[in-house]
């Protein structure tokens, strides 16, 4: 569990006008699913959400609600920001045991940059996959997924059958050896749009020398 502790009180009333009158008084809105209770409407404090934000922990770990004195571990499954201020307006949770298996998205995190020649020689790290989605014990979260870039060269890919995942968890993806990575020659990069312009050129060319 992640540490974090959110106080939150039960909604009594639902719908855009409450909301408003919820996020005006310096709280969210959300609703807690999951379990046997069914769909809660909650609300909790906008300063006590931002603080667990700014942790780097609260999307993808499980966290812990306390309704006077009745604690319940929940995870985050969706949060709502508003498009200009960013700022937090609605959240979703959804009950966990901390024995159950939950699906989660976990970052991946490159190390050893310097370890590798391809990177060495100027070539780029394409990034196919910031995040990777697991099945993991609600208990048991890893803080992210580390691939080592020692020794990988030009053309190379980094596939999940490379990384060492923590025990218990396993891809949600099952049928596939996806790729989390390639490394890729920047000379490759640069001729790519070089070539796009060429070929839109051409249409206009030819169109240009049909008027002659």
């Amino acid at each position: 569990m992640a540490g974090i502790v959110l106080n939150v009180e039960v909604r009594e009333r639902t719908g855009t006008g409450a909301a408003r009158t919820i996020r005006n008084s310096g709280s969210i809105p959300g609703v807690l699913y999951g379990g046997p209770r069914g769909a809660v409407p909650i609300e909790i404090k906008a300063a006590d959400v931002h603080a667990a934000i700014r942790s780097g922990k609260f999307l993808s770990h499980m966290v812990e609600l306390d309704h006077k004195g009745e604690k319940q571990p929940v995870i985050p499954r969706d949060i709502q920001f508003h498009p200009v201020t960013d700022h937090p307006i609605h959240i979703d949770l959804y009950r966990v045991e901390e024995n159950s298996e939950i699906a989660v998205d976990v970052v991946v995190h490159f190390k050893n940059h310097e370890a590798s020649p391809g990177l060495k020689r100027g070539g780029a790290l394409n990034i196919v996959r910031h995040t990777v989605r697991l099945k993991v014990k609600a208990s048991a979260i890893p803080e992210q997924l580390e691939v080592d870039l020692t020794g990988k060269d030009i053309g190379e890919s980094i596939h999940i059958s490379s990384i060492t995942l923590p025990a218990g968890a396993r891809p949600v993806i099952k049928d596939r050896d996806f790729t989390i990575a390639t490394i890729v020659g920047r000379k490759v990069e640069e001729e790519a749009p070089a070539e796009e312009a060429a070929a839109a050129a051409a249409p206009a060319e030819k169109k240009a020398g049909d008027k002659k």
